[in-house]
């Protein structure tokens, strides 16, 4: 393994370790008191900003030897991530608004995992993101760590009047 993969994995490694102590010690705490289209709704705001992804396509910003394979996947996954963040906001917190946030996470959550499947099945060498190198060793913990947060939040049973809120606005 060349010397440049090693430490863009220990990148990973530490963002995930400092995303982690960031979110337990400031993000869930404030997050778990509140219901759920509440809660969710800052998280969607984070991943709204996704379109961040298509750097990978933009010449100059990547490596010209960066697989088109993983640029394609990476970059159209995020940009329909984004596109259903955004749309979970404007449909929160009707029924139809979690459903989208259920695909969202679903979706969101996929396409961060695929990518780095993705760039370990292409050979990916992290001098080849460039200047798009703090995509997935600052953001994507982040993100993924915000999708586990964001499965939480959807699984958490819902307080009953927050149910019935939820079913007239609906």
């Amino acid at each position: 393994m060349p010397q440049q993969m090693i430490w863009f994995f220990v990148s990973i490694a530490f963002s995930f370790i400092a995303w982690g102590m960031v979110t337990a010690r400031y993000v869930w705490p404030e997050l778990r008191l509140r219901e759920r289209a509440e809660a969710l709704r800052p998280l969607l705001m984070l991943h709204s900003f996704r379109f961040i992804g298509l750097a990978v396509l933009v010449p100059g910003v990547v490596s010209p030897d960066l697989p088109p394979a993983f640029a394609h996947s990476a970059a159209y996954g995020d940009i329909l991530a984004a596109i259903l963040a955004f749309l979970s906001l404007l449909l929160l917190p009707s029924a139809a608004g979690v459903a989208v946030v259920w695909i969202f996470s679903l979706w969101g959550s996929a396409d961060l995992l695929n990518s780095f499947y993705q760039a370990f099945h292409a050979g990916l060498l992290a001098g080849q993101l460039g200047a798009a190198f703090f995509i997935p060793t600052l953001l994507v913990p982040l993100l993924l760590i915000t999708h586990g947060v964001a499965f939480r939040i959807l699984l958490q049973p819902q307080p009953q009047h927050a149910l019935q809120e939820s079913r007239h606005r609906a």
